[in-house]
């Protein structure tokens, strides 16, 4: 049994929403429920599959769980380990690096000492900052001053002038604060990736009151669309997040990614709406099914971002591409990430379609089962899948449609469409018993 657990906080309406939608899915081998955590004992695994956190931003206890879970083999959604390094400073650096627009941005030093320290401290320290270079670079007033690791929209201020300036910083005391230039917007988009695929832009307008935000209709273009669902996934591929929030505001027809950095979004039917909730559910249901299918026992389970990956390889971050954005989409890997039209998916370097497929079909890790009982599957097609990495059953279970388009590239003409028409996923599962 795969068990998938949700730890939350305040939250009453996704959770038990999530829980309900799961069952009602009737997956064989995989069910949900809140999760309760008892006392924590090191290095032993949760008899979870995965875990859905909600809440661990907000209690210390919670994170050093999840980040046992993890050790453990579970899938926790989000990877607590890079959401613990993680903040919106260094979200927006590595944006530029995607070739994502994103306000121009400074650091500031907090105001008052941190505790245990004294001036010696600080001996490192440029004093005082170049502050007629900083306004010069941010394009002059108005400015927003907020925390660098985020806080919901906790000590943020709008700066007019130089006096709101001072007495702004005077207050954050030793909270480590950005300066950034204030976007003038003509709209405003909230956009949902769940599952670093699956994306959902909503109209949004952050000056209307909260209960209001998201009952907003701004005019939108398909290329505009196109274009911030590419910047979407594209942050949350490089960030490694599986269930994230993007704000974009819209200036001459421009999205600059505002805010990046919100692993725990908010999900409540009051706020985001019924037709909003509706999506949220049914998605991260969908997501928290197939990472389940996809749990590999005593191994790690984690999603990481290509920043990490990349990182470890020696490799420079790729810029995305908005070219053709009407017609085109991420195509993503642990490797890169380059726009491409699935349907010209062939064209491409198969070792990148390889890649990208084995990434959500999950290694074999040496075993091996008879390909040819699934119907459709002869002795040198067999040979063809191993040659791809395919030697499992629970391998093919994970097929869908996008995975079978992947495989059709690899395998040649003669075999397209030949997983979808024998039901391949469908009697892999029968085989393994899901």
């Amino acid at each position: 049994m795969k068990k998938i657990g949700i730890l939350y906080g305040q939250e009453n309406t996704f959770p038990p929403a999530l829980v309900d939608r799961i069952h009602e899915k009737a997956e064989p081998g995989i069910k949900a429920e809140l999760l309760h955590v008892g006392e924590v004992k090191q290095a032993l695994p949760t008899d979870y599959a995965v875990i859905i956190d909600r809440i661990s931003q907000d209690v210390p206890f919670y994170r050093a769980f999840l980040k046992n879970a993890a050790i453990g083999g579970a899938a926790v959604i989000n990877n607590p380990f890079w959401w613990s390094a993680d903040e919106k400073f260094f979200n927006n650096a590595l944006s530029e690096q995607l070739g994502v627009p994103v306000p121009k941005t400074v650091l500031l030093p907090s105001k008052e000492m941190p505790h245990d320290t004294n001036a010696n401290s600080f001996r490192n320290l440029k004093f005082p900052l170049d502050w007629e270079g900083i306004f010069e670079y941010l394009g002059g007033f108005p400015f927003f001053m907020k925390p660098h690791a985020g806080g919901g929209w906790k000590n943020v201020y709008k700066i007019n002038n130089i006096d709101e300036l001072w007495a702004a910083y005077n207050e954050t005391g030793q909270l480590v604060m950005m300066l950034q230039e204030a976007v003038e917007f003509d709209s405003y988009f909230r956009c949902y990736c769940i599952g670093q695929e699956h994306v959902r832009i909503m109209h949004y307008e952050p000056r209307n009151p909260h209960h209001l935000r998201y009952a907003a209709t701004h005019e939108v273009s398909a290329d505009l669309l196109a274009t911030m669902e590419q910047y979407v996934l594209a942050l949350n591929y490089g960030l490694g997040y599986d269930f994230n929030t993007v704000e974009f505001a819209v200036r001459d027809g421009i999205p600059i990614a505002i805010d990046f950095c919100n692993p725990a979004p908010d999900a409540d039917v009051h706020s985001v709406g019924e037709e909003n909730f509706e999506w949220v559910v049914e998605t991260s249901a969908k997501v928290a099914i197939q990472r389940a299918k996809m749990h590999r026992e005593g191994q790690m389970n984690l999603t990481w971002g290509t920043f990490v990956s990349n990182a470890i390889a020696g490799n420079q971050v790729k810029k995305v591409s908005t070219s053709d954005s009407g017609k085109e989409k991420l195509f993503r890997t642990g490797r890169s990430i380059f726009p491409v039209s699935n349907k010209l998916v062939n064209e491409y370097e198969p070792e990148l379609v390889k890649d990208a497929l084995l990434k959500r079909l999950g290694d074999a890790d040496g075993a091996s089962d008879v390909l040819t009982r699934i119907k459709g599957i002869g002795p040198k097609l067999e040979v063809r899948l191993n040659e791809v990495g395919i030697y499992t059953y629970a391998q093919l279970s994970r097929l869908d449609e996008e995975c079978s388009e992947w495989l059709d590239s690899l395998l040649g003409q003669v075999n397209k469409g030949r997983s979808i028409r024998h039901k391949w996923s469908e009697q892999a599962r029968a085989l393994v018993g899901l």
